[in-house]
């Protein structure tokens, strides 16, 4: 085997630390690329994490409102932001809400008043008006002769046997329809309807253990939620916050700018504090065919996308904003005025 020269090796030599050297330099360049992926790769891992251990904590934390079957409410109106309580349970379970007395603040509900009854039965009607043209009624009224003959007996002995006849038909009617089925039905922290609203979870947690009355001290799991919850546990879920302070806004800058998720989410708060509540005008607003539900059918629509959500937008098209939004502003105006706000 031929030697080979040291001229030749020596010659070789350069090339091969000069190819060592490249491959140093590209392996750096390398690493230093691959640092800033690296690093964002971390940083999205420890997003994660923490993404992870909050979802822990709300799981753990949720678990005081599911044993009880209550959930904390959000609610933002024009007067501020307050925290409530909602359950929901069958119509069976549930007392409704005393409003006696709550109207007194309606300048029309006693337009026309009634006293007790005498013995004599004579009702005294407060109303002047009213009671003017009553007596203009008796005046134009003949008067009967006061004598009965055989005729006038016979008349009135058909007349009540016609009315018997009719009051067993009714009975048996009655008899035979079905009692209506129970259904599920919201209940708020409210007391003589009034929705009580806090503006501090610590302050909420103080008055459920105060053991002060209100609506919701029937529920059956109500004395282990009040000894159990603490202020820490108060943070409602993104379906149980509302903000009703910014529906009428929105409406009103027009069909473009309107937030659907925002304005179905109202309706649906509207429609179970006016249950609870007892709120008549908000539930005529709201009752089926009116202006609002027709609104909250399109919005539904428009929500769920496709052919179904294409339809839904031109409905929303068609409905006027000016109307649409002085119909919300009254609906809002009720619910606040059916607030009792604590600290």
């Amino acid at each position: 085997m031929a030697r080979q020269s040291p001229n030749r090796r020596n010659a070789e030599e350069p090339e091969a630390d000069a190819f060592a050297e490249t491959e140093a330099e590209a392996a750096d360049d390398a690493l230093a690329e691959a640092e800033p992926d690296d690093a964002a790769d971390a940083d999205e891992v420890d997003a994660e994490d923490a993404d992870d251990a909050d979802t822990a904590v709300e799981a753990g934390d949720r678990s005081v409102w599911t044993d009880a079957r209550i959930d904390p409410i959000e609610i933002a109106l024009p007067a501020g932001l307050g925290y409530t309580l909602r359950a929901y349970r069958l119509s069976t379970e549930l007392t409704p809400t005393d409003t006696e007395g709550r109207d007194e603040d309606d300048l029309f509900a006693d337009r026309v008043s009634y006293a007790d009854e005498d013995d004599d039965e004579e009702v005294v009607i407060l109303d002047e008006e009213f009671q003017a043209m009553l007596e203009t009624d008796e005046k134009a009224t003949p008067k009967s002769s006061g004598k009965r003959g055989d005729g006038d007996e016979e008349a009135d002995d058909e007349s009540d046997d016609e009315e018997s006849d009719e009051d067993e038909a009714a009975e048996e009617a009655a008899a035979e329809e079905p009692e209506p089925e129970a259904e599920e039905v919201p209940a708020f922290l409210s007391h003589h309807g009034k929705l009580l609203l806090f503006k501090s979870p610590e302050s909420l947690v103080a008055f459920v253990r105060s053991g002060a009355p209100h609506d919701l001290a029937q529920l059956d799991s109500w004395d282990a939620f009040a000894d159990r919850v603490q202020p820490a546990d108060v943070r409602a879920t993104e379906d149980d916050s509302y903000e009703l302070d910014l529906v009428v806004e929105n409406l009103r800058g027009g069909h473009d700018t309107w937030d659907l998720d925002l304005l179905i989410h109202a309706g649906e708060v509207a429609r179970d504090l006016a249950y609870a509540l007892r709120l008549s005008p908000v539930l005529t607003a709201l009752s089926a065919g009116s202006p609002i539900d027709d609104l909250d059918e399109a919005l539904r629509a428009a929500a769920g996308g496709g052919f179904g959500g294409f339809r839904g937008r031109r409905r929303l098209r068609r409905i006027g904003a000016q109307q649409a939004s002085l119909g919300w502003r009254s609906i809002i105006g009720k619910i606040s005025a059916a607030v009792d706000w604590r600290d």
